[in-house]
């Protein structure tokens, strides 16, 4: 599916539903493509579509030392879930609500960093993980109207993987060691892991 047929899906689903808030979920490995394609496909809905990362959900590095899990930063584990599925049973009920972004530059999330107003109707979820198929993650399936899975090549996401770490300061070797024993594991958890979505796209390699 291209994403103007799912902006065209998301529109059409939206409309049927009629009364409240409509939330599409962009699932996909490290490296997909997620952010981006959410901001494209909220930029073709136009007014009233808006994109909620779940990355502001990140526990901090602090938090990260003293449960043993730094290396393992991005891994499921290491996001506050049980704070996100609240912040998605509000969003489908309340008409503004504060959200956290996470700062890639500085590595931390901002608490209320942007506000989802009454004119949202058309939310855009993206993150690695809404379709994990393990708990406590399966349990934000009751909050989606609508599914999608980004699909790439692994060979596509090394280099991506490659070329973000270099675009945020990391060395070659550094950038390698970090993707072999954190960004890949966590790739295939999610190519893996993840329940079948109702829309997949597929990109090529």
């Amino acid at each position: 599916m291209t994403p103007q047929a799912l902006a065209d899906l998301v529109r059409a689903r939206a409309a049927e539903k009629g009364q409240g808030r409509f939330i599409a979920a962009l699932a996909g490995p490290p490296g997909a493509g997620k952010s981006t394609l959410a901001a494209d496909l909220a930029a073709r809905l136009g007014a009233g579509a808006r994109v909620v990362p779940m990355d502001g959900f990140h526990y901090d590095d602090r938090v990260l030392i003293a449960r043993g899990l730094r290396d393992r930063k991005g891994a499921p584990e290491t996001f506050d879930v049980a704070g996100f599925a609240h912040l998605l049973g509000r969003l489908a009920t309340e008409a503004e609500v504060a959200i956290p972004i996470f700062d890639r530059d500085l590595e931390i999330s901002r608490a209320g960093a942007d506000i989802v107003g009454p004119e949202d109707r058309i939310l855009i979820v993206e993150g690695n993980y809404l379709l994990l198929d393990e708990a406590p993650w399966k349990g934000l399936a009751r909050h989606f109207d609508l599914t999608a899975f980004i699909d790439v090549p692994e060979a596509e996401l090394d280099r991506r993987l490659m070329a973000r770490w270099a675009h945020h300061g990391k060395t070659p070797e550094a950038a390698r060691a970090w993707i072999d024993g954190n960004d890949m594991p966590n790739v295939r958890r999610v190519m893996h892991g993840s329940r079948l979505a109702d829309v997949r796209l597929r990109q090529p390699g």
